[in-house]
């Protein structure tokens, strides 16, 4: 294990929690890789948002990750791998379409759905006969992956249907407790969770928007089929789900004494500016959540952005928010 006095510093030392979050030293890699080894949870960033990372091959662990989140059992877990060449690994076929869009777009935020190999437990799928994959691009993501030696289950890092973190201190009690350790990434990039395209039929088809567009997916396979079994293959597929403690109600425009997410300039305290541009907005939405959430606010106005296409993956997070 790490030694604490390595942790990284924060105003709040006696928390014990805290002494479980490290900056990302070769050190903290090589425990985080050998902990997932083990068994055990570690918390990591990707460019997406803060994951809980266990050995995706690994029946126990993965149960663990299901535990700690409090997630249901029929919601299958993402499988990260370091390198598109692991693909085969874990799925028994891989369309042209399909292998079109993670030599285009992996490593990075998208989950390609394919028939899986009897090697990937069932809990890690929920039970379905497909697996969900992707190949990070971030270097801390890439490096625990690599240490570990194995494909990581790494579902969002926050109890089930709660806001996703993308920053280290943003994690919720319960998930510090369950982990070994987490590595300190920064930021997310991204901010929201991966576009995730089921590639088990004919054509591919969206279940979860995000950075990678429906445009996009078009632009390389020549095609997206619509939605149409209800069966859940992916992450991100409950009605409700990314939401803070406070409810959330989409306005027009915020009143000077509203907590909320305002495109003008920020009033008080208990509003945040976010930028209208539907990277930037997505960038910052879930951390701007978290800081109102900690100020426990009733409710939270969020300044409804434009309804055009650019925006889906925004608009799917603030649907399910307000559910």
């Amino acid at each position: 294990m790490v030694d604490g006095a390595n942790c990284a510093s924060n105003d709040d030392a006696g928390s014990d929690f805290l002494m479980k979050i490290f900056p990302p030293s070769e050190e903290a890699i090589s425990a985080a890789g050998e902990a997932i080894r083990n068994g055990k949870l570690v918390g990591l960033p990707t460019e997406t948002v803060y994951g809980l990372a266990a050995n995706a091959l690994d029946p126990a662990a993965v149960l663990r990750v299901f535990e700690a989140k409090k997630r249901p059992a029929d919601n299958p877990l993402i499988v990260h791998f370091a390198s598109i060449q692991d693909i085969d690994l874990v799925a028994a076929q891989v369309l042209e379409y399909a292998q079109k869009l993670a030599e285009t777009y992996w490593p990075g935020p998208l989950t390609l759905v394919l028939p899986k190999k009897p090697v990937v437990p069932d809990i890690t799928t929920g039970g379905l006969d497909s697996v969900a994959v992707r190949v990070p691009v971030h270097p801390i993501a890439q490096a625990v992956i690599r240490a570990a030696g194995v494909p990581l289950a790494a579902p969002s890092a926050n109890p089930f249907m709660a806001v996703s973190p993308t920053r280290a201190n943003d994690l919720a009690p319960e998930i510090l407790d369950a982990v070994e350790l987490v590595i300190d990434g920064g930021p997310c990039k991204v901010g929201i969770e991966s576009t995730v395209v089921d590639c088990t039929g004919n054509q591919p088809v969206v279940l979860r928007p995000g950075h990678i567009s429906r445009e996009q997916i078009l632009h390389i396979a020549g095609s997206v089929g619509a939605q149409v079994s209800k069966e859940r293959k992916s992450p991100g597929m409950y009605p409700k789900h990314y939401a803070p403690r406070a409810l959330v109600r989409l306005v027009e425009r915020l009143g000077n004494a509203e907590a909320g997410l305002t495109f003008d300039q920020a009033l008080s305290s208990q509003q945040r500016q976010i930028p209208k541009d539907p990277v930037g907005f997505a960038q910052q939405l879930y951390a701007m959540l978290h800081e109102l959430d900690e100020m426990n606010v009733s409710e939270i106005m969020i300044q409804e952005p434009p309804r055009t296409p650019e925006w889906e993956a925004v608009w799917d997070r603030l649907n399910r928010m307000i559910s």
